[in-house]
């Protein structure tokens, strides 16, 4: 079973980076056309030169938390209970209702 181990890596690191060229945005994509990086991981993917180069130079990587919003530096999680937007967007779903009355219905 083991000797299978190498062969299921890399084909799992062939599709992961397949998917991922495939879902990523045209305007994300560096340096080549889309077309051609799938064509590249495809041809390549078996001795994982097309995936290790998708990985390292086809995508504009970002940064965990960093928004693309003008570089107001980062932006803190705020829970749905705490976010006012949030908030509001439930009440205008249903200006009639007020929050507590679906409790009162089934009261």
């Amino acid at each position: 079973m083991l000797r299978y181990l190498p062969f299921l890596l890399v084909l799992a690191v062939w599709i992961y980076a397949f998917i991922d060229v495939l879902n990523t945005p045209e305007k994300d994509v560096k340096h080549l056309p889309k077309v051609v990086w799938v064509i590249i991981v495809l041809l390549f993917g078996e001795v994982l030169l097309g995936p290790i180069a998708w990985f390292a130079t086809g995508k504009v990587r970002r940064a965990p938390g960093a928004s693309g919003g003008g570089g107001r530096g980062r932006t803190q999680w705020v829970a749905p209970d705490d976010n006012p937007e949030f908030l509001k967007s439930l009440r205008d779903e249903d200006p009639d209702e007020g929050p507590d009355d679906d409790r009162r219905r089934k009261a």
